[in-house]
């Protein structure tokens, strides 16, 4: 329940801030194009420190980790509530994400380095309560804590919280020791997180920028530039900060694969539901909050039970039922229009809710299974990278399809509200009428024709968010054939391989250390 604390706190922190842009930037005096620095630089600070934190938990151990990462993001969630002017801010999240990025990772590993493995998928199951519930609770604990007491309030909560982990980890973690022997990957340190930041940053502001952009295309070519480096360099580089040749391993490469696509599949609702529910629907971002409220809750009762579940029938079984599940429900949200109430699209989260929480874990634990102990903590830093990276490309492609399909819906729906329509003329003339008894002259005309012109939009945003949902559909499909490579079997055999190039890689040094000291004598 500790680690469980500490990963609540830090997903949570990277969605709580959203609602209290339009309030900073009116306080600070800044528009959106520099306050959404307060969101970037805290997306680019995590992904980065990310990599390291399996070198970081492998050398000083990880309980020690973990709770420096906790102190960094207590630190820094109080220099945020104290900032003075936007760049204070800024600088003072950059911090808070160094923390907030180590923490996802470092207690995933701690969970394998003190949980049998035989009751993993429960250990996982609760922790994993933090990544389903986070992202759903954030806007909503944000809009009420701006709207009733300032936006400082959305970092001071977590100075307590944040001191109080610190000082329970510090008490009932187990201590992990660390290595003094390891060397550090400086070459494969530059080259990974030089590569993340400019794909992360390509990724947050493509669509601001023009995806075909100079800009944008000079950071994506740079960035996968420097990570093809960063792997043929991990490759032949006897203690790498990332080991990339666990991806040789079947089962992990098929989780990570799986992971990524569902990634995907979950910010398309966290990203979507709240454009459709406020832009669409008139709702306000409190009643959002509350409507994706119940979804939350729903994940964090089907994480640990799918972790109870996988622990006796393993990964196969559960991952295809939630995947199909998920499948469906994505489907049905794909009929959303204005007249949805309320009340069937809280239904309709919830039983996407139930389809994530059945396969997201299993998807993830089985790879995890697969690895040795001993790898774990270069595993979840594997893990956790492929994760990050994965929800900034999910969001800035269904950005992408989401505004591509509302230009060619308006566009195509512009050309059939002409003068030549019946119907368009009958129903402007209504419009017309409408307004005559309220403003004169041509006033009313314009009016009409003002209103014509924002009900079109909105059609056209309505089915653009519906092929959106349509397309998440299909990415999620794509996820199916890796559940086949995670079987009871698989994994095992996967495991047992691992250990041998472990045992084969440590026999190998140990002989030419003793070369070397042969050759000395």
């Amino acid at each position: 329940m500790v680690l469980v604390l500490g990963a609540f706190m830090a997903i949570l922190d990277s969605s709580i801030v959203n609602v209290a842009l339009p309030k900073m930037m009116a306080i600070f005096g800044v528009g959106a194009d520099k306050i959404q620095w307060v969101l970037t630089g805290y997306l680019l600070t995590s992904g980065v420190v990310v990599p390291v934190t399996g070198y970081l938990g492998d050398r000083l151990g990880y309980k020690r980790v973990y709770i420096l990462a906790l102190a960094v993001f207590t630190a820094g969630s109080a220099l945020c509530s104290l900032a003075w002017n936007e760049n204070a801010l800024i600088a003072a999240r950059v911090l808070q994400a160094i923390g907030g990025g180590a923490i996802m990772p470092v207690s995933m590993a701690m969970n394998y380095r003190i949980v049998p493995r035989d009751k993993i998928g429960l250990a996982l199951g609760i922790w994993g309560i933090a990544i389903s519930m986070g992202p759903a609770i954030g806007p909503t604990l944000g809009g009420y804590l701006v709207d009733n007491f300032s936006w400082q309030m959305i970092f001071t909560i977590n100075i307590p919280i944040g001191i109080f982990a610190v000082l329970l980890s510090g008490m009932l973690l187990p201590p992990t020791p660390g290595r003094s022997d390891l060397r550090f990957d400086l070459p494969g340190f530059i080259f990974c997180t030089g590569g993340c930041f400019a794909i992360l940053l390509a990724l947050s502001e493509g669509q601001d920028k023009g995806w075909t952009s100079q800009y944008i295309v000079t950071l994506l070519v740079a960035g996968i530039f420097a990570m093809i480096l960063f792997v043929i360099w991990e490759l032949f580089f006897p203690e790498p900060m990332l080991d990339v040749r666990l991806m040789r391993n079947p089962v992990f490469a098929a989780s990570i694969a799986g992971t990524t696509i569902i990634t995907i599949g979950l910010f398309s609702a966290v990203f979507l539901i709240p454009i459709y529910a406020q832009n669409l629907l008139g709702y306000t971002p409190m009643q959002t909050g509350l409507l994706m409220m119940p979804m939350a809750l729903t994940m964090g009762v089907m994480m640990p039970l799918s972790g109870r579940l996988f622990d006796r029938l393993g990964a196969v079984p559960l991952s295809l039922t939630g995947l199909v599940v998920l499948i469906y429900a994505t489907y049905l949200l794909h009929d959303l229009s204005l007249e949805t109430s309320y009340h069937h699209l809280q239904f309709l989260m919830i039983l996407r809710a139930v389809g994530l929480g059945l396969c997201m874990m299993p998807l993830n634990t089985a790879g995890m299974n697969a690895i040795p102990r001993a790898l774990v903590g270069r595993a979840s830093a594997l893990n956790n990278l492929a994760r990050q990276i994965s929800a900034s490309m999910g969001i800035a492609y269904l950005t992408y399809v989401m505004l591509e399909r509302q230009t060619e819906h308006a566009a195509w729906l512009s050309g059939t509200v002409s003068y030549s329509s019946p119907g368009t003329m009958s129903f402007l003339s209504r419009l017309q009428a409408h307004f005559a008894g309220s403003l004169p002259g041509g006033a009313g005309r314009e009016a009409a024709l003002g209103t014509l012109s924002m009900l079109v939009h909105q059609k056209a945003m309505i089915l653009a968010i519906q092929d959106t949902f349509l397309v998440s559909m299909i990415i999620v499909i794509f996820a199916i054939p890796a559940v086949f490579f995670l079987g009871k079997r698989r994994v095992e055999a996967a495991l047992q391989a691992e250990r041998a190039r472990l045992a084969g890689a440590s026999n190998t040094k140990a002989g030419v250390a003793a070369g070397g000291a042969v050759a000395g004598a």
